[in-house]
């Protein structure tokens, strides 16, 4: 146990699926600290004495509510029919500085943490085939209830609530240490100290070694609920003259790490200590090279969520898996992200989306496939990203018609009633996994084809999607430099979604070449109004692209045939005005934008300097010009294309037009195009 002192007792509060053992872990737990300072709380439930389960004190549903309108209860709730409550005397073993352990809910947790300041969630978890076959073991449940059982949504754990995971997956000998092991590590509450030693950003404390071990890993959580994870380093008492007055358990924080948990000097953070990975064995056997199954898998990526690998180990496992990853890893890999996320459930028989690995400037057809789908009748509720690296996402620019930070309850009212919607993903699908992941691939570009497939396709399963068209484009400028890598990897997407139970159909696209003329956010509003109000002006590469993919997401309906069929029909939807009063209807639902803009009028024209015909166009380059302009930062600004490859042009003909934020970005601009620039879109004679 940490020798840092608990003020007050800490109260683990035990949830976890049907069939991961709590009951067992918790009545192991409480032979072995039988004479230890711990309180096994019994829980009063509405249910006769001797039912099977758990030993509890029974209650009538009247004698219940008696009790509660009396404030017996620290905390009640309801499930399977049942009242349920934990009496309101805990908080006096608290007090006195005892652990309590309870049985509970994780619909509870919200309201326990105002009412309980040493609250730890303890998650009790086991694969999906271990949950089956322990509640099989019951006999009280048939395949089909099992399954449903199985495939149950979970509350999430509220933000700023510490927790610890047990995974219960082997002999309950096993899962009772695990579980011994968290609980002889309650809440430690320590005073916050400035570091004498800066440390910046890195996420160090400072500790007497007989407090904390150097290395130590601690989860602080201050007053206003932020959390912080940490790496303890020593800091002996003769080190020092200034900590010698400070008293026992305190830690020392840099000034930027007090500034994340919202705190002053002098205050208390609670320290909560990151227990080793228990997916150890699996971590290492990849190390090794062998392949490992989704249940491994996830039993990885959940410790390193919780905080249990650092970033070095991370690193190594990263380089070994993404070099590795074949169909079947990838499949399990998919499985292993999938079921870590809480899913959306749809009530409708298909829902659709359409994906873009990207890379190509412009081709912002989303807006248009959307609306042409959703004029059909399918159900689309598009999750869009915001730019990453490119001068505008789809989220960016669909920003600047429409609000697009929509939570999942309103995404499913703006499917309900305008049958889709384009919001950005940080709220629809956020994965905490990327959070944790792409702090290290991107940096080191260790993010392969293999490992986006299981990314991309585990989002569309918790995001309800049944049926996906995905964009793969390739080129000199994409991110699949031939025709054949780009099949290699749309075949990957569909051998790997049909294990996902999705129907995908991936399209190796022509991305040699920018899609659309404007290349910013309010550029690419532009066209896509041109192209939905059937403008003869419109970009043609744009609307055929558009309908491209539209009709193949139609040709899901068995009703539509197949994807020339579903093109026809797309353009029918489009030419119609169909479409137009579709994505109206859209914007309509998931209501005002933000922030309105147009093209900016301070603007400057690149022109050719001689006749001749236009070459290739470098996407990369003019994407950068578009970033060097202030998109998308500036949504007006961007880049405006005015020719394109093949195309004859004369001497002192514009090319294209830069659209700017400010004037600053006009000298970034200018000092891009003086060292060569303007030649991303040669003229040959």
């Amino acid at each position: 146990m940490s020798q840092a002192r608990a003020a007050t007792g800490t109260f683990f509060l035990v949830v976890g699926p049907s069939g991961a053992g709590k009951d067992t872990l918790i009545d192991g737990a409480r032979r072995a600290l039988a004479s230890a300072s711990y309180v096994f709380a019994r829980r009063v439930i509405t249910r006769p004495a001797g039912a099977p389960g758990e030993d509890h004190e029974a209650e009538t549903p009247e004698g219940f509510a008696a009790r509660e309108a009396a404030g017996e209860f620290l905390i009640t709730w309801q499930a399977h029919g049942l009242h349920y409550g934990l009496p309101a005397e805990l908080l006096s073993a608290l007090a006195c500085g005892r652990h309590v352990v309870a049985n509970g809910s994780r619909a509870t947790v919200d309201e326990l943490g105002k009412r309980v300041p040493g609250l730890v969630v303890v998650e009790i978890s086991a694969p999906p085939e271990v949950l089956a076959q322990r509640i099989a073991g019951r006999g009280r449940e048939d395949h089909a209830q099992i399954l449903a059982r199985l495939q149950r949504q979970v509350d999430p754990i509220p933000p700023g609530i510490l927790r610890q995971r047990v995974s219960n997956d082997s002999d309950a000998a096993a899962g009772i240490e695990r579980f011994l092991s968290v609980l002889r590590d309650p809440v430690a509450v320590c005073v916050a100290h400035e570091a004498p030693a800066d440390t910046g950003e890195e996420a160090v404390a400072f500790a007497p070694s007989a407090q904390w071990p150097a290395g130590t890993r601690l989860r602080l959580r201050s007053a206003s609920g932020r959390l912080v994870d940490v790496r303890v380093h020593g800091w002996e008492a003769q080190a020092s003259t200034q900590d010698r007055t400070w008293q026992e358990p305190w830690l020392a924080l840099s000034p930027a790490l007090m500034r994340k948990l919202d705190m002053q000097p002098g205050a208390t953070v609670q320290a909560l200590r990151i227990q080793p990975a228990g997916s150890r064995h699996f971590f290492t056997r990849k190390l090794r090279g062998d392949a490992l199954k989704s249940h491994e898998y996830q039993a990885i990526l959940q410790d390193a969520v919780d905080g249990r690998y650092n970033d070095t180990e991370l690193t190594a496992w990263l380089v070994e898996t993404t070099r590795s990853l074949d169909a079947t890893e990838t499949l399990a890999l998919a499985e292993a992200r999938s079921r870590i996320a809480r899913r959306i459930v749809w009530d409708e028989p298909m829902v659709v989306d359409k994906h873009s690995l990207g890379g190509v400037p412009g081709s912002r057809i989303t807006p248009i496939v959307v609306p042409i789908v959703a004029a059909y009748g399918l159900a689309m509720p598009k999750a869009s990203s915001g730019a990453i690296t490119s001068a505008a996402g789809t989220a960016d620019t669909m920003a600047l018609l429409a609000e697009v930070e929509l939570s999942p309850e309103a995404v499913q009212r703006c499917v309900k009633q305008a049958r889709a919607c384009i919001a950005w993903n940080g709220r629809l699908n956020h994965s905490v996994i990327d959070d944790v992941m792409n702090r290290i691939t991107r940096p080191y570009g260790l993010e392969t084809a293999a490992w986006s497939v299981a990314s991309i396709l585990s989002k569309k399963v918790t995001a309800g999607v049944t049926h996906l068209v995905i964009d793969v484009p390739y080129g000199p400028y994409a991110k699949q430099d031939s025709l054949q890598q780009a099949q290699a990897l749309c075949a990957l997407f569909e051998q790997v979604g049909a294990g996902l139970g999705i129907q995908v159909r991936a399209l190796a696209t022509d991305g040699s070449r920018p899609i659309g003329r404007g290349i910013g956010p309010a550029l690419e509003v532009r066209d896509i109004r041109q192209v939905l109000a059937c403008d003869p002006d419109a970009p043609q590469d744009l609307r055929e692209k558009a309908l491209l993919f539209a009709g193949h997401i139609l040709a899901f309906d068995p009703g539509v045939g197949d994807a020339e069929a579903g093109r026809r029909l797309a353009t029918e939807l489009l030419d119609s005005g169909a479409a137009r009063r579709a994505m109206e209807r859209i914007i309509e639902v998931q209501g005002p934008p933000r922030r309105l803009a147009q093209p900016s009028a301070l603007s400057m024209t690149v022109e050719a300097q001689q006749d001749g015909v236009v070459g290739e166009i470098d996407g990369w380059a003019i994407a950068g010009l578009a970033r060097d302009a202030g998109a998308p930062e500036f949504p007006e600004a961007g880049v405006d294309l005015l020719c394109r490859p093949g195309q004859p042009v004369r001497a002192g003909q514009a090319l294209y037009r830069l659209h700017l934020g400010s004037a600053r970005h006009k000298e970034l601009v200018s000092a891009r195009m003086r060292a060569g620039a303007s030649l991303t879109v040669p003229v040959i004679a």
